[in-house]
């Protein structure tokens, strides 16, 4: 029981990094882009939020993935 509550533990951990590091990069995003925008380059600020969003899709695809690995390894698939 106490192995599961620490494993727990651990979990909850990494979604609260996860979470961080999203709201990180949002942050660094939308300040480049309001950076760009107020500098005339409304382009590369676009190319800037879109590379942001991209980043974070593929880091969502990765959690994603590894839960269905987590899943497959626990009812033995």
């Amino acid at each position: 029981m106490l192995q599961v509550l620490r494993d727990t533990g651990r979990v909850i951990e990494s979604g609260v990094e996860f979470i961080f590091k999203i709201a990180a990069i949002g942050i660094i995003v939308a300040v480049l882009s309001l950076v760009l925008s107020r500098s005339g380059r409304e382009e590369q600020a676009m190319m800037t939020t879109l590379a942001g969003l991209i980043v974070v899709l593929l880091m969502l695809v990765q959690e994603i993935s590894e839960l269905f690995t987590t899943i497959e390894t626990l009812f033995g698939f």
